[in-house]
């Protein structure tokens, strides 16, 4: 990364972020680039949020939220300051810095699914302008901004670290989690060329509490993955540890809660039905195709992913077995699943293994329902699909099922109720802790 002197159009960003005179452009307002945009626009910047949702950019245009753990006053207060939401990517050439915030899925097969992020660089790089920084937060595999981003920009004839800037910045959001927020968490940044190191930094220290520069863009893709990987494989070991311990009729929970009190040494991970989310389920995906390139097979971590890919299918086994000692098939059984969305106390449904079950439980011949205080109807999915609306926690209606399966733990939960009125309960988050003779422990 050597740039030989500062050009003007470094000199006049940094400059305009240092002042906050910088327009700064989100693209796509969603669990990573509203909550960006909230923290742009508190910092005392104008921002232009750009997404091709016309609903999601209406509602947000009238002040009000459309994510659950995102306040609409919030939204009102940004609406103030100044921000503004749009569908209209020719007003891209408005901002001086455009960060990306869009999805990277995985494709039918398994491989990195770039759709989204190429789609939307092609959209804006018409109106692209001298002077703008570009950063990338989409989780990705090492080698993506260098090897498509940068061609795609100097296709225009700009020179990228001197007419324009590009980073890699990997979000680390995590909702529901009230212990930190965008300012609070460090952001890991890093640039095509020292110059654009250097813009990245200004942009987000102007935003950010900690900004953590890192040599280039592929080191800062790698830096995202390792995080997501590193809770992929303790997870897989976890829920390996879980199978262990249920044959041995000894309690994984008890034995994590004991095991945490070491000072040093441990950090405790948590089994569940499987994984969810749009990181931990995908991103070692992104790594372990790309090693491929080079020759490397990642065992460790594919063995990893296999056991957390398996646990929806071990659940329904204990569930088909509590059933079983009580005299019943999973088949014609009512069974209501408590929580639908992926982690506690989010709507957020993208990959949740609470889906995957109702679906193997559907299979199975199962009259299945749900109940999340989060999700009151079942949304549109492209690969799953629910003609339901969530059921009220109610004694009646607990004790219409022959089963209860608890896969998110949600805190607004009747734990007791649906204990004390429940006939049959598979605790696959280990919200119960005592031995009760109708909880099963999966």
């Amino acid at each position: 990364m050597r740039d030989e002197h500062p050009s003007a159009h470094l000199q006049q960003l940094t400059a305009k972020l240092r002042d906050r005179t910088a327009v700064v452009g989100i693209i796509g307002l969603g669990y990573v680039g509203l909550p960006l945009t909230l923290r742009y626009a508190e910092a005392g910047f104008r921002v232009l949020g750009i997404d091709i949702d016309g609903t999601k950019v209406e509602k947000l245009n009238r002040g009000e939220s459309y994510i659950r753990h995102i306040a609409g006053a919030d939204i009102a207060a940004a609406r103030e300051a100044g921000f503004e939401a749009t569908t209209d990517f020719t007003r891209a050439h408005e901002a001086d810095a455009l960060v990306i915030c869009v999805p990277t899925p995985l494709n039918a097969y398994r491989e990195p699914d770039l759709s989204f992020v190429l789609d939307t660089v092609d959209a804006l790089l018409p109106f692209i302008r001298p002077g703008q920084l570009v950063s990338l937060e989409s989780t990705t595999y090492p080698g993506t901004t260098e090897e498509e981003l940068r061609p795609r920009l100097e296709s225009r004839g700009l020179e990228v670290g001197r007419d324009v800037f590009l980073v890699f910045s990997p979000e680390r959001e995590d909702p529901g989690n009230a212990h930190f927020e965008t300012r609070t968490i460090p952001k890991v940044c890093g640039g095509s060329t020292a110059a654009c190191l250097e813009a990245g930094v200004a942009l987000y220290s102007a935003a950010i509490d900690h900004v953590v520069p890192v040599s280039s863009t592929r080191a800062a893709e790698l830096t995202k993955l390792l995080e997501n990987i590193h809770r992929a494989v303790n997870i897989g070991l976890v829920n390996e540890m879980k199978i262990i311990a249920d044959k041995m009729e000894i309690d994984i929970h008890e034995v994590i809660r004991a095991a945490a009190t070491k000072p040093f040494g441990f950090t405790p991970y948590y089994p569940g039905p499987g994984l969810g989310g749009h990181c931990i389920p995908i991103d070692p995906f992104y790594l372990t195709w790309k090693a491929r390139q080079y020759g490397v097979h990642t065992r460790f971590i594919e063995l990893a992913g296999e056991i957390n890919s398996d646990m929806p299918h071990w659940v329904i086994g204990k569930v088909t077995d509590a059933l079983n000692q009580r005299g019943r098939s999973v088949m014609g059984s009512r069974v209501l699943v408590l929580g639908i969305a992926y982690k506690k106390d989010v709507e957020d449904m993208r990959e949740s293994p609470s889906v995957e079950l109702m679906e193997l439980l559907r299979d199975k011949g199962a009259h299945v329902d749900y109940s999340d205080p989060h999700v009151p109807v079942f949304p549109r999915m492209r690969e799953h699909r629910f003609e339901l609306s969530s059921v009220a926690l109610t004694p009646d209606a607990l004790a219409s099922y022959d089963l209860v399966l608890l896969a998110t733990s949600h805190s607004a939960f009747d734990y007791d109720m649906i204990r004390h009125y429940a006939n049959l309960i598979v605790d696959t988050r280990g919200v119960y802790l005592e031995r009760l003779p109708h909880v099963v422990k999966a």
